[in-house]
């Protein structure tokens, strides 16, 4: 989250040479409660690492580990501690605050207030599980619940100044201002030299109409540290206000040297510089913004408009095209692109743009007739004069013979009224819940965005400190594979165990051991060679020895190996005629199917890029090609699997992922719940599960389905928490 501003949501102007649009909805709050906490992370260190005391000494020293991790920011890590102390003593509320502090310190807000909630349940007294509770609360927009919290620590720390700010804060965002300046001025005669204090009294004022007192406050908070971002922020935004570009400008200046890689700062300013005319300045804002955060709409759209306006009509579209990559719901930008690509005689291009629009809007009826002037650039005159004909039907239907309809200003209109109505739920405290289908679009926008930033961390570690700001691309976990390579997790240790894959191992009847692995290993050139040798083995005892199911299996098993799928079918078809209640069999020809129906969508995927260079009309090619044959295939040998061994957890799993992957959410869930109710330690599972919530709208049950996997050691839940947080 951004100190600041949020950037705006969207565009105001709908033709091309609009102007850029700037929101000033502000987070002074959030990132205030965010100081406070980085603040007081190492109190609450120092006051959890004296309460380690009388455990026995196993899960003491477990505890200890983890408390190191906890301090040197190994957040994940430090989770998986934890864990193992919480599994063996669930009544010790330590652990429960420990990780509650991971959580928060991850961006896990939920997963941060239930922990804390049920170190609260096992020890009322520990006055800092309150305080990680109040944080969760606020940043989960809870006000109200959070300000209790901070009651319940005032009653056993009435002079703590952390408490009371942050209750402020609370008081401030449910616009209780007489609380809220009340608390604020008690603080700034017992606390003097904190500069957040005079902040809060700045967003006070602000929020009463009151400029001139912020200013006044601001600056106050300016004189005692002049390396605060937010005073910069919020006294850009005053001046803004007032019509000051100049001024605010300078403030983002100032601002933009304090954090230098915040992405709104970048696209705030360029907001400011065009105001002022320098399209330069603006222009090379948008550019580094979108280098920081090749994702961000909002910077692509608006750097867009301005090339439109200075006439670099093929950049423009490129970034509206790009827009509509990300969202191919946002009217504007196909709206201004259509004009785009009659201005520059696209007509074919700017064709495909009308059947869109007028899809949406099917009375739109000068639409009709510009299309129709378009067809017959093209030669279409029969297509033409239907659409004349049509034009013409509406123009009778309303009674009308002058067009004034323009869908791109009711789409304006739109927009216009939805950030309006933002900005006044932010400056009421209220927040709008998002709606089943804002959930479904805005993580669609997730899995349709690569993370290809070139900006790498300064320490990069994958693992250790803040990984929720580490983007990923939003993938389901993978199935569950029979292979003789595993490769360990290395947060929790984890091997995965199948009672029929145990047998054949203790039958000794195989070359190597087979593991469960979700990881594929790269095997170099010489173990290959070793499984064509041991093909070679299987083919001359086959050929003089009474076949064995197990022996046609481990000649599958190799040719699994060397990726030669049809050749082990074939070998699991005849193991399973020999031994029709072969489990393990089933299993495996299961992930041959699946392999096999990975290798045809690689083949269709570049057929449809080959068959044409727009990414949108290769998707939708991609989907009508792909056969499911290989999928359905699968899915009956997990079945299968199923009615031999029907507690066997990875083949529900598997069955999930299938389902997943041909569109059946609701099924993939049901497959998930299944397995979850064996294994509850299956973070692949919930993770998965999540997601598919996500897909469906849900997104309460969602964000706990990821809680619990980031808990068990699936570290892409983080990011995607992250992304999807309000």
């Amino acid at each position: 989250m951004g100190n600041g501003w949020a950037c705006c949501c969207d565009i105001k102007k709908i033709k091309f040479c609009g102007e850029g649009a700037f929101c000033g909805r502000n987070e002074l709050i959030l990132h205030l409660i965010m100081l406070t906490r980085l603040r007081y992370i190492f109190t609450l260190m120092a006051v959890a690492c004296a309460m380690v005391c009388g455990a026995q000494i196993n899960t003491d020293q477990v505890l200890r580990i983890g408390q190191n991790s906890l301090f040197f920011e190994d957040y994940v890590l430090s989770i998986q501690y934890f864990n193992q102390v919480i599994k063996v003593k669930p009544y010790l509320a330590k652990p429960y605050f420990f990780r509650s502090v991971a959580k928060l310190n991850l961006g896990d807000y939920k997963g941060a207030e239930d922990d804390a909630t049920l170190c609260i349940d096992r020890n009322p007294f520990i006055v800092d599980a309150y305080q990680v509770r109040g944080v969760a609360r606020q940043n989960s927009r809870k006000f109200a619940e959070a300000i209790t919290d901070y009651d319940k620590a005032l009653d056993i720390q009435p002079d703590n100044k952390n408490f009371m700010f942050n209750k402020a804060l609370c008081q401030l965002q449910l616009k209780q201002y007489h609380e809220s300046d009340s608390t604020f001025h008690y603080l700034e005669k017992h606390d003097k030299k904190n500069e957040r204090v005079y902040l809060g009294l700045a967003q006070i004022c602000i929020e009463t109409g009151d400029t001139t007192g912020a200013l006044a406050y601001v600056q106050k908070s300016l004189d005692i540290s002049k390396n605060t971002p937010t005073a910069y922020a919020v006294r850009a935004q005053i001046e803004a206000q007032r019509g000051n570009f100049q001024s605010a400008a300078a403030d983002m200046d100032s601002l933009i040297k304090l954090e230098p890689k915040n992405v709104n700062n970048y696209i705030n300013r360029a907001y400011f510089r065009y105001k002022n005319d320098d399209y330069f300045g603006c222009l090379s804002d948008y550019d580094y913004a979108i280098t920081l955060d090749p994702e961000n709409s909002v910077a692509i759209y608006n750097r867009a408009q301005l090339n439109a306006e200075v006439g670099e009509y093929a950049k423009a579209i490129t970034d509206f095209t790009t827009v509509l990559q990300r969202d191919s719901q946002n009217f504007l930008a196909l709206y201004n692109r259509l004009q785009l690509y009659l201005m520059t005689e696209q007509y074919r291009k700017a064709l495909g743009d009308y059947d869109r629009i007028l899809k949406k809007y099917p009375n739109f009826e000068s639409g009709y007739m510009q299309r129709a002037a378009i067809k017959q650039k093209l030669g279409d005159m029969k297509g033409a004069q239907r659409d004349n004909e049509r034009a013409i039907a509406i123009f009778k239907k309303k009674g009308i013979q002058v067009s004034s309809f323009n869908p791109a200003d009711l789409e304006a209109k739109k927009a216009e009224k939805k950030m309006a109505q933002e900005i006044e739920d932010a400056k009421r405290g209220v927040e709008q819940p998002m709606t089943e289908e804002d959930i479904i679009k805005k993580f669609n926008q997730l899995l349709t965005v690569e993370d290809d930033n070139g900006l790498k961390p300064e320490y990069d570690n994958r693992t250790r400190g803040r990984i929720q700001n580490q983007n990923v691309d939003i993938e389901p976990m993978p199935m569950f594979f029979l292979t003789y390579y595993n490769i360990v997790n290395k947060l929790n240790g984890k091997t995965h165990y199948m009672k029929e894959m145990t047998e054949v191992n203790d039958s000794r009847l195989l070359s190597k051991m087979l593991v469960l692995s979700a990881d594929v290993v790269q095997l170099d050139s010489t173990t290959i060679n070793k499984h064509f040798e041991s093909i070679d083995y299987y083919n001359g005892m086959l050929a003089v020895s009474k076949p064995r199911s197990v022996d046609y299996f481990g000649r599958a098993m190799d040719y699994m190996m060397v990726k030669d799928y049809e050749r082990a079918i074939a070998d699991i078809d005849r193991a399973i005629g020999l031994s029709p209640k072969f489990t393990l069999a089933y299993f495996l020809r299961a992930n041959a199917y699946y392999m096999q129906y990975q290798l045809e969508k690689r083949d269709v995927q570049n057929s449809a890029q080959a068959a044409t260079s727009d990414a949108a009309a290769a998707a939708k090619l991609l989907a009508h090609s792909t056969s499911d044959s290989k999928l359905s295939a699968a899915l009956d040998d997990y079945n299968e699997v199923l009615k031999l061994s029907p507690k066997s957890v990875y083949a529900l799993y598997n069955r999930g992922f299938i389902y997943m992957l041909m569109g059946d959410y609701t099924s993939a869930i049901g497959s998930f719940n299944e397995a979850i109710a064996i294994k509850p330690d299956l973070g692949e599972a919930f993770y998965n599960r999540g997601l598919m919530y996500f897909k469906l709208g849900n997104r309460e049950k969602g964000v706990a389905d990821l809680s619990n996997a980031g808990e068990l050691g699936v570290l892409p839940s983080y990011n995607v928490l992250k992304r999807m947080s309000y």
